[in-house]
């Protein structure tokens, strides 16, 4: 008997129903290690398994630079595996959404002296949106991806929950995903460790068992993403001037977009005590520096909140609901308190000051139950207010535009 169908529930290893080879599943083949194995696993269990790469770049053209690598390797890699695994495989241009959907956002966030999460928005908006409307379309029962997060049968649907291996663990850039998606994907590497992957990738023969992982942005894989943010919105590098807290001009910078909240090197200025980038202005074209208090978070705005908990968002007490609260992907969840604002909108009193927070990024909410680390949703940072009363606010995507060029 496979162990991937239980006779007695008549669920799969998927929880769905039907034995493995009467149910496909299409699996996003990015053609790295981790969607590969994922197209492995479920293969070698029996299930009709489908895998699509999307094209979504150029990054030649992207940064206008003759020579520079394009997103053709990974899909080679991808087709390659597929090859070897016996599956179907298709590749869709995508290229033209990719842009509309999260390139365009990626630099107008930062022109809105934001600092943005294109992954999220990409998970969001093309794949998980996009592409599953495909796999349906392919009639399949589930999109798998290699995501290394864990879903599980909840209250009111397939609850999220971190991967089980820390350094791994992606759960925060899916906090978009709706319940209703959720119920139509699967993540099989939640369980395993980044090691544990590449070895079923020897042991399976893939050629992309030692293939690095990806450490940039997938359409800025040389870091440089000002080169593409200059290429999308010319004229977005305008300089101005540094200053302190107190609108004193310390010296000069050459375009908001160089600089991220918490930032310190490369500043370009000499005072007796070191500063740190606490507030870009786009109106103002201006970077506001300060001492390391005035880092220090302890109240958060949110908009576009994604619920994932078993009651509804608006029913959460009116005295707020204690979380544990993740505001950047590197960093581990800090207690704290959730208050629901109308237009799924809320805010996040933090136990704790936080340092280097910033518009744009997400923060995302969690819970421990006895399964682990459950995500109850999330929201983009839009405004952070830090101990020393000063608010750190992104501008108007519309007015930060005009002031590009």
């Amino acid at each position: 008997m496979s162990a991937a169908f239980d006779p007695d529930t008549g669920l799969n290893s998927l929880d769905l129903p039907g034995r493995p080879e009467d149910t496909r599943v299409v699996v996003a083949m990015s053609g790295g290690v981790d969607s590969s194995v994922t197209a492995a696993l479920l293969k070698e269990q029996g299930y009709d398994v489908v895998g699509i790469t999307l094209q979504l770049y150029d990054h030649g053209e992207a940064v206008r630079r003759v020579g520079a690598c394009c997103a053709g390797q990974d899909i080679h890699d991808a087709r390659q595996v597929a090859d070897k695994l016996g599956i179907p495989h298709y590749v869709l241009d995508y290229e033209h959404t990719f842009r509309e959907s999260v390139m365009d956002d990626f630099a107008d966030s930062y022109l809105a002296g934001e600092t943005p999460i294109p992954c999220v928005r990409c998970n969001e908006r093309v794949k998980f949106r996009d592409m599953l409307a495909t796999a349906k379309e392919l009639g399949a029962a589930a999109l798998a991806t290699g995501h290394y997060v864990i879903s599980k049968p909840g209250k009111a649907g397939r609850d999220l929950y971190g991967g089980v291996d820390p350094d791994k663990d992606q759960s925060y850039f899916l906090f978009t995903t709706r319940r209703d998606q959720l119920d139509f994907l699967r993540f099989p590497l939640g369980g395993l460790s980044k090691a544990e992957t590449r070895a079923i990738a020897e042991r399976l023969g893939l050629g992309v068992a030692t293939k690095p992982d990806s450490q940039d942005i997938c359409f800025v894989p040389d870091g440089k993403y000002t080169d593409v943010i200059e290429r999308l919105r010319p004229g977005a590098a305008a300089p101005g001037d540094i200053v302190d807290l107190d609108g004193n001009v310390l010296g000069r910078h050459e375009g908001i977009i160089r600089y991220t909240i918490g930032q310190r090197r490369g500043l370009g200025i000499a005072t007796g005590d070191p500063l740190f980038v606490v507030k870009l202005d786009a109106e103002k074209k201006q970077v506001v520096v300060g001492p390391r208090p005035a880092l220090l978070t302890e109240r958060i705005e949110l908009s576009e909140v994604n619920w994932l908990g078993d009651t509804l968002f608006d029913q959460v007490p009116s005295e707020g609901l204690p979380i544990l609260a993740k505001v950047r992907s590197t960093r581990p969840p800090l207690p704290a308190r959730l208050m629901v604002k109308p237009n799924a909108c809320a805010e996040i009193i933090l136990e704790e000051g936080e340092d280097g927070v910033a518009p744009g990024q997400a923060c995302v909410f969690y819970a421990h139950d006895a399964s682990g680390a459950r995500v109850l949703g999330g929201g983009w940072i839009r405004a952070a207010y830090n101990l020393l009363g000063n608010a750190v606010k992104s501008s108007s995507r519309a007015d930060a535009a005009q002031y590009a060029g």
